[in-house]
């Protein structure tokens, strides 16, 4: 898809609610899709060969021990790395995997953290236990098959290239190692031109040595973006009947900030090595190339419990953001549950918005797709405010020209336009509808386990009408990641689409509960203002949409609703002022717009909704045509 689509730059406006800005650009004309059908699905890609030396020797000597040692191996630390560089494994064999990268530097980042970790990991057992990957790069044309697979010479240099590294080592095309010559601090041996098996012309091939220190340059290792350890926390009670509570914060937290897109975490394994000792930031963040630690400890007094946690930036030893709970002793795992699903998800919005600030910092003029991608998610994780979100969206279109299979960037644009969608503030519904539609899609088929990326989906699915649909849609994320919070509110808003309004609060106080202090706090509430609305309790109603509109006065539609609700309880100049507020950040909009975007058929649902178009016109909001 790569070859089918550009992106164009486009200009931003501050005048409130203009129309949309495209930020891509995806043509679709009769004449590209005949020619799509017709040639092979092509594109420029770098792909990783790797496999394991030695194999059939190793499960001569001990089968099981190999096999569980190399699902363990692929599950903690292989599989993860390559999604830390934003690489997407291909397919696996027994002993080996191929893997694709839209950046032949991240390939080779992950190619030498892989080998580096391995050899931490061999170190200590005899030769006849190690496991060492060979692994072979190389960039070059391929044909995408319907299922994803990738097939054509530039598959089988890279595979050939793997046969004749050294066990710990990397081999790279010379196409390859152009890419990263002078981009990264690596020795490389040129081994000149070579004749490999079934590949008509001679490749000039380099080797790097990463496993070994002596043959690679000192700082070989960048540590990839969203790279977290969980250090055991601290019981400070001294009461080892405590150790089982607090070291089940450590393992569940580790686990719950493995599900965050693009994040690397090292096992717990690793992790508990640490405990009891003292440790310097500094030192962990080299020895396991991570860019955070988040460290904490857990003390109980007398009918409650306090947990204190913090991030902690390892290049500098910084304290990026800490937290303080303080709760009554209840059912303990339930309470470890709260805590660690709140602290997974505000230190993922933590993480970013950290990672954002440091490419500002140290790459202000040489941002790649991810940096981009990063700082418009920073931007995104902040209250809603269409305005300011029109930056975010210039970042992912930015991320996007430079690789156009950016997973965050796809689903950043797809979520920017959501949002436009969602608060009916689009005038532009169908252009806007087809590129977020596009954008999901191809990052469903880049990343179809992404939680975040079927949330989003589901979003436009319920904008499209797909009511139902969308709600399974939801209902499969959570599935995929149980804290993603935003995930069970919208749960709860489909439902009051759906007539079942009564139902809404349970999933909409989950997720309130999962995150606290969330940047879509304003509109969770706002959520179930509308259903105290649709179910006639106005006290309760005016409670929640004030608590909204307090919490982000940016959003239109909140003060539209509370108007609505203003106006039902004869506070008519209350109403007045709270559709003043609206119609100055949403000019455009009026009764009749929001009648026909009403995104459900439901006869439940459309008797309630009645009530908001009467409470709108009793305000005075235009009612157009």
């Amino acid at each position: 898809m790569g070859d089918q689509r550009t992106f164009r730059p486009r200009s931003s406006s501050s005048t409130p609610l203009a129309p949309a800005p495209k930020c891509v650009d995806w043509p679709r004309t009769s004449q590209e899709r005949a020619l799509a059908i017709e040639r092979p699905n092509r594109r420029l890609t770098t792909i990783l060969a790797a496999d394991a030396a030695g194999y059939s020797r190793l499960v001569g000597i001990d089968e099981e021990g190999t096999l569980d040692r190399l699902r363990t191996i692929r599950k903690d630390l292989i599989d993860p790395m390559i999604a830390a560089h934003r690489g997407r494994i291909v397919k696996t064999t027994g002993d080996g995997l191929l893997a694709e990268f839209a950046s032949v530097v991240d390939a080779v980042r992950s190619a030498i953290d892989m080998q580096q970790v391995m050899a931490e990991s061999n170190s200590g057992l005899v030769q006849d236990r190690r496991i060492e990957f060979r692994v072979g790069i190389n960039l070059g044309d391929v044909v995408v098959e319907d299922d994803g697979d990738l097939m054509g010479d530039g598959v089988n240099v890279a595979a050939r290239l793997e046969g004749i590294a050294e066990p710990g080592g990397i081999c790279l095309s010379s196409a390859a190692y152009d890419q990263v010559r002078g981009k990264l601090d690596i020795a490389a041996q040129d081994r000149g031109q070579q004749q490999l098996k079934n590949i008509a012309e001679l490749v000039q091939i380099y080797s790097i040595s990463a496993a070994h220190p002596a043959a690679a340059a000192p700082h070989t290792t960048v540590a990839p973006r969203l790279s977290i350890v969980v250090l055991p926390f601290v019981n400070l009670n001294g009461n080892s009947e405590q150790d089982y509570f607090v070291d089940g914060v450590t393992e569940s937290l580790t686990t719950d900030l493995s599900r965050i897109p693009g994040a690397f975490v090292i096992a717990r394994n690793t992790a508990f090595t640490f405990k009891g000792k003292p440790v310097d930031v500094r030192v962990i963040g080299r020895e396991l190339g991570v860019r955070y630690v988040m460290e904490g400890s857990v003390q109980g007094g007398g009918d409650r419990i306090r947990v204190n946690a913090q991030l902690i930036d390892t290049e500098t030893g910084a304290h990026l953001w800490a937290e303080r709970f303080d709760k009554p002793r209840a059912d303990i795992f339930d309470m470890q549950d709260e805590i660690t699903t709140r602290l997974a998800r505000t230190v993922g919005v933590e993480l970013v918005a950290a990672e954002g600030r440091r490419a500002e910092r140290e790459r202000p003029n040489n941002m790649d797709a991810g940096d981009l991608a990063m700082r418009g998610w920073a931007i995104l994780n902040q209250p809603l405010s269409l305005r300011r979100d029109r930056a975010a969206c210039d970042l992912f279109d930015a991320a996007l020209r430079l690789d156009d299979r950016n997973v965050e960037a796809l689903v950043g644009l797809a979520f920017y336009h959501g949002n436009h969608l969602r608060t009916f503030a689009s005038t532009n519904r169908d252009e806007q509808l087809r590129i977020a539609h596009m954008a999901i899609t191809e990052a469903l088929r880049l990343a179809p386990s992404n939680a975040l990326a079927h949330f989003v989906h589901a979003n436009l699915l319920h904008v499209s009408g797909a009511t139902e649909r969308a709600l399974r849609e939801l209902q499969f994320a959570i599935a995929l990641d149980r804290n993603l919070a935003w995930a069970h509110a919208d749960a709860g808003f489909l439902k009051v689409l759906l007539g079942r309004a009564e139902e809404a609060e349970a999933d909409l106080t989950k997720a309130i509960r999962l995150s606290p202090r969330d940047p879509a706090l304003d509109r969770w509430y706002a959520l179930l203002g509308i259903a105290d609305l649709f179910l006639g309790r106005l006290n309760s109603a005016l409670d929640r949409l004030r608590k909204s509109v307090d919490m982000n006065p940016n959003v239109a539609m909140a003060h539209f609703f509370l108007a609505a609700a203003f106006a039902l309880s004869g506070r008519a100049a209350d109403a007045r002022e709270e559709r003043n507020a609206g119609l100055e950040l949403d000019p455009h909009f009026t009764v009749a717009r929001f009648r026909n975007e009403r995104r459900s058929e439901n006869p439940t649902f459309l008797a309630q909704r009645e009530r908001i178009y009467e409470g709108l016109s009793l305000a005075g909001v235009p009612a157009g045509n």
